[in-house]
């Protein structure tokens, strides 16, 4: 089934009605659901597909050979195998001259490594020959840094030529509601959590009889499908996969700061923060640093990723016994137990998403969202808010927390984000908001009637 992305498929579309040339840039990480939106759009249109292989430039021609060949006559099956990339081009070219065509190169970055010179070719025919045909260009990549720096930067020399972009990102809380609608809010949010809004992995947990089955049996049994999932991309997209694991469980284990990871992985801190740029490079890490401050001493990395920090957390932790096929006697105790615990950071980020995606009528317009950690000189305490939303103009801030826990929250909690907010900023309006998925005390909600401060449920949050 193919959910979402309803935007992309519009502009895709009404681009290919204009008849005119397209180069279409189309990447983002893997499973992220790159070609599903292509084979969607692709959908009763004249389509020569190519899916480039990690193989040689020999091999590559072969394959794109049959590509054409296939477009050509979808019945035959003794495709001729092309001279050289000069000549399938120009194969290609005729058949644009005479009708809508789509030319997708999936997997992009394994064509340019094999073939040093395509993109050169391509930029040729672009300039010179593609202009005037009913060429529909798609170049796809899961190589996010490849794309961005070698297909977009200003140093390619396929700049200036696209017509169109996508950077495909994963899906948000609410629309992965469509993979499986009959899940309550709060299986719901662990699917989240677990898959962070990745397609793939949802349409591979099979959902449908209930989550805590399906996680059984397809993440935390050796043969599920997704139990090796973070090591084989690691495996796929790495050459020192050993190492990039070492870092991604150093931060898993609680160290955040590029000094801790480096002396726990056990490298030179300026050999560790390669490894450290390429995880943020795949999307797998990212940087915070508190909002409303520039990157320095504050900034620390954690894992951006939330299958990669669900598996880290509780299947790389459980290994023995997983192996040992023991899963569905430490299920409970050793693994669901502390769901509530992990989904805390899963939440912040829903509560985040929610207030710059769905929330209607905010007291100010927010420019950013995110958390803010420091000192607290009265007291000579670290303190944290969840957080804190500024204004794109105008003053004031909203400040809020969120708690993934059952039982109801108390006017403490609002007291104590007062004091928090002072020690953000001395003067400025702020807005209270607190998110809650046990609900609240009678005081509070009655506070939250005079206007002192705005409540949400975890069932608010998923509301139209």
């Amino acid at each position: 089934m193919f959910y979402c992305r309803e935007e992309e498929l519009r502009i895709m579309n009404r681009r290919y009605d204009k008849g005119r040339f397209e180069c279409i840039i189309i990447y983002g990480r893997r499973r992220v659901g790159k070609t599903a939106l292509i084979n969607e759009f692709c959908k009763g249109k004249k389509t020569i597909y190519f899916s480039a292989l990690n193989a040689s430039s020999q091999e590559n021609l072969e394959e794109l050979s049959k590509a054409v060949y296939l477009c050509k006559a979808p019945e035959g099956f003794h495709a001729p195998v092309y001279g050289s990339y000069a000549d399938v081009l120009d194969v290609i070219t005729e058949m644009a001259k005479k009708e809508r065509l789509i030319f997708v190169i999936d997997e992009y970055p394994y064509l340019a490594k094999a073939e040093k010179s395509i993109s050169s070719r391509l930029q040729h025919m672009i300039d010179h020959v593609w202009q005037n045909t009913g060429m529909y260009l798609i170049l796809c990549g899961s190589s996010m840094s490849f794309m961005e720096y070698q297909v977009l930067g200003y140093e390619s020399p396929l700049y200036g030529r696209r017509t169109a972009q996508f950077k495909i990102q994963a899906l948000t809380y609410r629309e992965i509601t469509a993979f499986y609608p009959e899940l309550a809010p709060e299986d719901q949010a662990l699917l989240y959590g677990v898959t962070g809004g990745i397609p793939h992995y949802m349409n591979k947990l099979e959902a449908e009889s209930g989550l805590d089955e399906a996680l059984i049996e397809n993440l935390f049994q050796p043969s599920g499908y997704l139990f090796e999932e973070p090591e084989n991309l690691l495996k796929q997209e790495l050459r020192e996969p050993a190492i990039y694991n070492s870092v991604i469980s150093a931060i898993a284990g609680g160290a955040s700061r590029a000094n801790e990871i480096s002396t726990k992985v056990g490298l030179e801190s300026g050999i560790c923060a390669k490894y450290l740029r390429v995880l943020l490079e795949l999307g797998i890490l990212k940087k915070e640093t508190p909002v409303t401050e520039k990157p320095g001493k504050k900034t620390i990395y954690v894992i951006d990723d939330n299958f990669f920090r669900f598996w880290y957390r509780f299947v790389q932790r459980n290994m023995s016994a997983i192996n040992a096929g023991r899963i569905r006697q430490i299920y409970e105790p050793a693994i669901k137990r502390f769901y509530s615990d992990y989904m805390g950071l899963v939440f912040e980020k829903m509560c985040r998403e929610y207030l710059l995606r769905y929330a209607r009528e905010l007291p100010i317009l927010l420019s950013d969202v995110g958390q803010w950690w420091g000192t607290d000189r009265r007291t000579r305490t670290e303190i944290q808010i969840d957080i804190v939303g500024t204004p794109a103009e105008g003053g004031g801030y909203l400040i809020g927390s969120c708690k993934y826990k059952n039982e109801r929250i108390g006017t403490d909690e609002l007291d104590l984000l007062r004091r928090y907010a002072e020690v953000f900023r001395k003067d400025g309006k702020f807005y209270y908001y607190i998110f809650s998925k046990g609900g609240f005390t009678q005081p509070l909600i009655d506070l939250s009637k005079q206007g002192e401060v705005t409540l949400l449920t975890l069932e608010d949050i998923y509301q139209a």
